[in-house]
C-alpha cells in the first residue's frame, strides 16, 4: 500500500503547465479514424495516452498495479494545478472496460482527454481527472465479434470476463482479480468524490441512447445521498436535454416491458459504484443502449462524461462539504443498514420513450415471441420506484477483534484503508460471539464462489482467549472506511466475507464419536448433569421422531456436552461492546 501512494504522487509530482506550448494537429482516435465503426485495442488505447502525455504535460501515465495475465493496470491522469488535490479540487475517477465487450468509455474517454489537451473542452483549474484506460485488460485483449450477440457494433470487442472468467464487476468485497486489488488500492489512494464506470445495457428496447444508474441514494444516505438525489443528479439531466439527449434512469427490467415504469437497480458492495458508496463517493453507471449504433453510444457517452465533470466543478465546494460531513457523522453513528427492501408506496414520475411492445409468431418455434415495434414508438409518463428502506440493521461495536491467522480477510481490510492495531500480549476479553445457526448456499458456483446467504445468528457473551498479535479494529472512532469494516464483517449482511467463503473453515465440524463409545461417556454426562437430562427428556417428549432415534439422541448429548468442538459454527470475527 506505502508503494502505491508513493506512486500517486509520483503522478502528481509531473510539472504542470497552464496550456499546451504550442497548437498541433489532432490526434485521432481509432473509433474516429473508422467513422465510429472501430474501437481502441489496449495497445492502441495506452499508446495514445503515452502520446498525449509525451505533447501535454498536464497529462501522466503511470503503471498503478497488474492485470490478470501479468498485464500492467495504468492510470491517466489530468490536472492544470501546480499542486496535489487539495480541498478545493473535486477528484474525478473514470473507470473504463470492466466489461470489455462494452468499450463505449473506452473510446469516449479517450477523445475526452485529447479534446481537453487540444483546448477543445475547458476543464476548472478545481477538477482533477484520474482515468483508468481499460480496467479488463484480460478480457480486452480477448478479442471478437460474436460474444456479445444484442449488441450493435462496434467491429470486434473484448470478452465479460477476464482471464479468469471473472465477472469484475461482482468482484469488489471479494477481490479474486488482481485488477481489483489494483483498483482498489487506486481508490484509497485518490478518495475520489466523483466516480464513473461506463458500461452498456442490454435489455428491452426503447428510444434513449444513454440511460443513467447512480448509487441508490438512500443507501449511499447522509447529505451526500440527499445532495446526488436532489441537486446533482437533475442537473445531469437537465445538461444532457441541453446537447439533445433525453435521459432515464438504466431500465432495471428484462423480464417485462417497461412500459408500466420498474424498479431503480440498487447494487450491493460487489459492484463498483455499491463498493464506491461505501466511502460516500457519489458513483454514476452510464448505460449506453446496446442496441443503438456504437457511434452514437460512444458520442452520447462523452457528452455525459463532459455534463458530469462541468456540474463536479460547479459543485465542488458542496461535493466536498457533504462528503466531510458524512464523514464526521459517521464517528457517532451507531445503527447501519446491512440490507434493502423497495419502498413501494413512493415514486418519481419520468418521462419514458419506448417503443409499442407487441407479440407475433417466432420462425424457431412457431410460439409467439415478443418484439418492439419501432415504427410505433410513445412518449408516457411511467412510475419509477427509487426508494429503498433498510430491511435489515446492525448496531455498531466499539470495535472488532479478529485473530491473526484469517490473514486474507486483514489483507482486504488494510487494502480498503481499515485502521488496526494489534493486541501487544495475550489476554482474555469478554466479547460477544455470534454463533452460526443457520445459512443456505447456493447450488451452482457464482464467480468462482459459492455464495452464501440468508445467514442467521444469535449472539453470546464469551470470554475469549486472544494472542499476541490479533488485530483490534475500532469503530467508535474516525474510520473512513468504517462502512465497508461493518459490511464485510457483520455475518449477516449480503456482501459479508463470511458469505463470499472466506470463514468457511468454522462451518465444518473436526471431530465426532463412535455411538458405541460415547454411549458410555453420554450416560455419565447425564447422571452428572440433571439440566442436560432434562432438555433430553423436554426434547424427547415434544419430537416423537427425535424420541425414536438413539443416534439423533446421542447427537444431542454431544453436541450440548463439553467434547463438543467449541469453534464449529462459531464466527471468528469478535465484537467489543
Amino acid at each position: 500500500m506505502r508503494r502505491l501512494f508513493l506512486l500517486i504522487l509520483l503522478l502528481f509530482a509531473i510539472p504542470f503547465v497552464g496550456k499546451p506550448q504550442q497548437k498541433r494537429p489532432a490526434i485521432l482516435t481509432p473509433f474516429e479514424r473508422s467513422n465510429g465503426k472501430e474501437s481502441a485495442t489496449w495497445e492502441e488505447a495506452i499508446d495514445f495516452y503515452r502520446t498525449l502525455a509525451s505533447k501535454d504535460n498536464r497529462i501522466s501515465i503511470k503503471k498503478v498495479g497488474e492485470a490478470d495475465g501479468r498485464f500492467p493496470l495504468y492510470l491517466v491522469v489530468y490536472s492544470a494545478s501546480h499542486s496535489p488535490t487539495t480541498s478545493e479540487q473535486v477528484t474525478i475517477l473514470i473507470n473504463n472496460g470492466i466489461h470489455a465487450g462494452e468499450p463505449d468509455g473506452v473510446d469516449a474517454s479517450m477523445m475526452l482527454l485529447r479534446d481537453i489537451s487540444e483546448g477543445k473542452i475547458t476543464i476548472p483549474d478545481n477538477v482533477i481527472l484520474a482515468i483508468v484506460p481499460v480496467y479488463n485488460v484480460g478480457g480486452f485483449v480477448n478479442r471478437g465479434r460474436f460474444s456479445r450477440v444484442n449488441q450493435n457494433g462496434p467491429l470486434e470487442y473484448g470478452f465479460r470476463g477476464n482471464g479468469q472468467n471473472l465477472d469484475l464487476n461482482r468482484d469488489f468485497i471479494k477481490c479474486d482479480a488482481v485488477e481489483t486489488v489494483s483498483l482498489e488500492g487506486v481508490f484509497t489512494a485518490l478518495d475520489p468524490d466523483v466516480f464513473i464506470d461506463n458500461h452498456v445495457s442490454d435489455g428491452a428496447d426503447y428510444q434513449h441512447v444513454m440511460t443513467l444508474l447512480p448509487t441508490q441514494h438512500d443507501k449511499l444516505g447522509g447529505q451526500t445521498g440527499d445532495f446526488m438525489y436532489k441537486t446533482f443528479t437533475p442537473k445531469i439531466y437537465k445538461d444532457m436535454k441541453k446537447v439533445g439527449y433525453d435521459l432515464v434512469p438504466y431500465v432495471n427490467d428484462f423480464d417485462n416491458t417497461p412500459v408500466n415504469g420498474w424498479r431503480e437497480f440498487i447494487e450491493p458492495p460487489r459492484f463498483a459504484s455499491g463498493y464506491a458508496a461505501l466511502f460516500q463517493t457519489i458513483a454514476y453507471v452510464p448505460e449506453t443502449h446496446v442496441l443503438k449504433p456504437f457511434k452514437d453510444r460512444v458520442v452520447a457517452n462523452l457528452e455525459l462524461m463532459k455534463c458530469i465533470i462541468n456540474e463536479a466543478s460547479q459543485h465542488a465546494a458542496t461535493i466536498k462539504k457533504v462528503r466531510a460531513a458524512d464523514m464526521d457523522f459517521l464517528i457517532h453513528q451507531q445503527l447501519f443498514p446491512l440490507d434493502w427492501k423497495i419502498d413501494s408506496t413512493r415514486h418519481d414520475d419520468i418521462t419514458f420513450k419506448g417503443y409499442a411492445a407487441k407479440y407475433k409468431t417466432s420462425e424457431v418455434s412457431g410460439l409467439p415471441r415478443l418484439y418492439y415495434d419501432r415504427e410505433e414508438p410513445f412518449t408516457k409518463i411511467v412510475p419509477f420506484y427509487d426508494h429503498y428502506i433498510p430491511s435489515k440493521t446492525v448496531t455498531a461495536p466499539k470495535a472488532y477483534i479478529i485473530p491473526q491467522v484469517w490473514e486474507d480477510v486483514i489483507y482486504r481490510l488494510r487494502m480498503n484503508g481499515a485502521e488496526m492495531e494489534q493486541l501487544k500480549n495475550d489476554t482474555s476479553i469478554t466479547v460477544s460471539a455470534y454463533h452460526i445457526d443457520n445459512y443456505e448456499t447456493g447450488g451452482k458456483p457464482y464467480e468462482k464462489h459459492y455464495l452464501h446467504k440468508n445467514v442467521q445468528v444469535t449472539s453470546h457473551k464469551v470470554i475469549m482467549n486472544f494472542r499476541k498479535g490479533d488485530y483490534i479494529i475500532w469503530v467508535n472512532k474516525y474510520q473512513r472506511a468504517k462502512r465497508y469494516i461493518i459490511e464485510t464483517l457483520e455475518p449477516t449482511a449480503p456482501d459479508a466475507f463470511l458469505a463470499w467463503n472466506f470463514f468457511d473453515g468454522i462451518l465444518q465440524q473436526k471431530e465426532y464419536f463412535s455411538d458405541y463409545v460415547f454411549e458410555d461417556v453420554a450416560a455419565g454426562l447425564l447422571k452428572k448433569d440433571a439440566s442436560l437430562k432434562q432438555m433430553l427428556e423436554e426434547k424427547k417428549q415434544s419430537d416423537s421422531v427425535f424420541a425414536k432415534s438413539s443416534a439423533a439422541q446421542l447427537d444431542f448429548v454431544y453436541r450440548h456436552s463439553p467434547y463438543m468442538e467449541p469453534g464449529y459454527m462459531r464466527y471468528p470475527v469478535y465484537r467489543l461492546e
